[in-house]
């Protein structure tokens, strides 16, 4: 299988809009020149406006796994994690791309 790379999802859920934005945009910030992160995003359901993922693209699983066990990790991460969605059992999802045009 070829490499297409990896698609990381982190769910939030919150009503203050401005602070969710805020927090991405410093720990974007912060995250600037990770080895392997090529892009981030941060989405926000049309449908319920408090429901928000962040979707970062990585080249590489092995690359997204030596950042995720790192020692910057979670201070880069920090301005969101008070807008994790607590209602999930598990608020993020790796995924392998497996196809892609």
């Amino acid at each position: 299988m070829t490499d297409h790379g990896v698609r990381v999802l982190l769910y939030h859920a919150t009503t203050d809009i401005a602070g969710i934005e805020t927090a991405y945009h410093e720990a974007s910030t912060r995250l600037a020149g990770v080895p392997g992160l090529l892009s981030n995003e941060l989405l926000q359901s049309v449908t319920d406006h408090g429901d928000f993922v962040v979707v970062s693209t990585w080249r590489s699983l092995a690359d997204f796994e030596q950042w995720e066990q790192g020692p910057d990790h979670k201070r880069q991460t920090a301005p969101l994690r008070p807008f994790r969605d607590g209602t999930m059992r598990r608020p993020f999802a790796v995924y392998q791309v497996t196809a892609s045009y």
